[in-house]
């Protein structure tokens, strides 16, 4: 058996053992480890293993993950999540749709600290469901705005998402960080957009809320303001090169213990359930880089990735076509498996061929995870809708997805302007 049909034979065992709900990390380091072993031998697989995962997690960088997280995780945990909402629903909330635009601002800002597409829906949906429902919002849109809401959390930093694919690419966290915010602050922007203009032409979809006074508004930006200065001291210092990213994250995470411990939200009950609930994560995050390490060098050895790029550079059509293939893989990838995953699973495979075609593959990074965002929200497996659904009563899985639809026009649009128009992404690089 050639290197290649090992490489093809690998791809579809990995495949058949997540259709039959293996973990993703176990699935890839299994079929990964076994392919080396039938290509190189035990111990020599065994040495390139050890070799491959010492570089990757011999560098204090390595350290952004788990501190970012537990930055995320105290602001969670302290409730200042809650206070966003307020915030924003005072401001927000006498708007056609205010309820809604409020809901996308608090995951919006939300995501910024919590970096996780899953944290941010249940944290939002739990506050924003029972608010919408109070003000007779319908059910199934209710549901697909908190539902959209939370995919922004994978795309706005410091989004973990993004911190897997810098490592994982050997691309700079600081620059994907800089570049990303912009297209993450657009595509907010939209779908604030579009909520408004649904509750314009159907009010009966989205009540109109009260409306408050210019002092309480400014009076209830003090419940933000203390994420606004964490956000702006660790992520917005990291990009002016004030700190390295690392730098950036022990920051934050020193900067979120210090605002809890000041305004006495944080107690030991609270720090133990953050640092438990970092550390599951961080667990989790580890094993997925572990397993991608291991399932890529097994596609370095049989040459797959280098034989498909000459392939796609031979073939007679343009670029932007094999770019667009991909970007259906990735669409496809990311509704049947979770998103992170399939970013960890087809890095390897597919950006040397992107790569080889002349795309920049910071710009590649931001396409395809706005991509396989997407796929939290689409069905079969939708995570962010099945979240949404176990949150709402009455509201079914149906409702959710049909309460999503009108949002993929947002995406769509954005990510066609991003790829006619690539400065709009790389401006900030």
């Amino acid at each position: 058996m050639t290197p290649v049909m090992l490489s093809i034979l690998g791809i579809v065992l990995l495949l058949v053992l997540l259709a039959l709900r293996m973990p993703i990390a176990f699935a890839m380091a299994g079929v990964g480890l076994l392919g080396m072993v039938m290509l190189r031998g035990i111990d020599s697989s065994m040495q390139l293993v050890a070799g491959d995962v010492f570089r990757q997690f011999g560098s204090i960088s390595m350290a952004v993950i788990p501190l970012f997280i537990f930055m995320g995780q105290i602001v969670y945990h302290t409730g200042m999540s809650t206070k966003l909402f307020d915030a924003a629903y005072k401001w927000f909330g006498s708007l056609p749709g205010g309820l809604a635009a409020t809901t996308l601002a608090s995951s919006a800002l939300f995501s910024a600290v919590s970096g996780s597409n899953s944290a941010g829906t249940a944290t939002i949906g739990a506050i924003a469901l029972p608010e919408m429902k109070k003000y007779k919002y319908d059910k199934g849109f209710a549901a697909g705005t908190v539902a959209i809401g939370g995919t922004l959390g994978i795309l706005i930093p410091p989004s973990t998402a993004l911190i897997i694919v810098a490592v994982q690419a050997e691309q700079s966290i600081a620059t994907l960080f800089r570049v990303a915010l912009g297209p993450g602050l657009m595509i907010t922007a939209l779908l604030i957009i579009t909520a408004v203009v649904i509750a314009k032409i159907r009010p009966n979809l989205a009540p109109t809320g009260e409306r408050y006074s210019l002092g309480v508004r400014l009076r209830s930006l003090s419940g933000v303001l203390e994420i606004i200065v964490l956000f702006t001291v660790a992520i917005v210092g990291m990009m002016v090169g004030l700190f390295t990213p690392t730098e950036a994250a022990g920051v934050g995470a020193f900067g979120a213990i210090m605002i809890g411990l000041i305004t006495r939200q944080l107690s030991w009950k609270k720090f133990l359930k953050a640092t438990i609930e970092t550390l599951r994560i961080t667990s989790f995050v580890v094993m997925l880089i572990v397993s991608a390490v291991i399932f890529g060098r097994f596609l370095t050895l049989t040459r797959l990735p280098f034989d498909l790029a000459m392939w796609a550079a031979d073939l007679p059509v343009a670029p932007v076509v094999v770019l667009l293939l991909v970007i259906g893989i990735y669409l496809i990838g990311g509704a049947l498996m979770d998103g992170l995953g399939f970013l960890v699973l087809s890095i390897p495979l597919f950006y040397p061929l992107l790569g080889a075609l002349g795309y920049d593959l910071i710009w590649v990074t931001i396409i395809v995870v706005l991509v396989t965002t997407i796929g939290a929200v689409t069905p079969p497996v939708g995570v962010n809708a099945f979240i949404v659904s176990g949150l709402a009563d009455e509201t079914s899985i149906i409702d959710v997805f049909k309460g999503v639809a009108p949002y993929y026009l947002p995406y769509a649009v954005v990510i066609a302007a991003f790829i006619i128009w690539p400065d709009l992404i790389m401006w900030a690089a």
